[in-house]
């Protein structure tokens, strides 16, 4: 059995707004999805990581959530001011959901997975179905993968 060394300079989704901010975006996302609380916190922190290297590097559209992740894209779109401030903080312009006919596949997240965690973030593979447990017939992903 091979272990990876868990690398401690890694950054969260959450690191990049306040306490209170994530708390009113996990709360919503929570009872609007009607998730457990402790899932929520770790959908909107994907989301914000995902988000943030979408609008940082200018590629979102060739980037697309999962399944499990675009309610917390879509939690913060429904805060649209701050959603609008935040965007114009973190890249200096606002960045659109502009969604497509993408089949989210697990090639496709995997290649989103990677981006994040290249851009520094920490990585919640269950919930981008990339986790080596989640092939077939156990597959947690998206799309046609099971």
């Amino acid at each position: 059995m091979t272990t990876t060394p868990i690398d401690t300079d890694l950054r969260t989704g959450r690191s990049l707004v306040t306490d209170p901010e994530f708390d009113t975006l996990a709360a919503f996302c929570a009872d609007e999805y009607g998730l457990e609380r402790t899932v929520a916190d770790r959908i909107v922190d994907q989301a914000l990581a995902l988000v943030f290297v979408m609008g940082s590097t200018g590629e979102g559209t060739s980037m697309a959530p999962s399944e499990l992740v675009d309610p917390g894209w879509h939690t913060l779109i429904l805060h649209t001011g701050w959603y609008a401030d935040w965007c114009q903080r973190q890249f200096g312009y606002f960045l659109h959901h502009q969604p497509n006919s993408k089949v989210r596949t697990r090639g496709l997240m995997t290649d989103v997975v990677a981006r994040i965690r290249t851009a520094g973030f920490e990585v919640d593979e269950r919930l981008w179905g990339t986790a080596a447990d989640c092939n077939p017939p156990t597959c947690c992903g998206d799309g046609p993968c099971c």
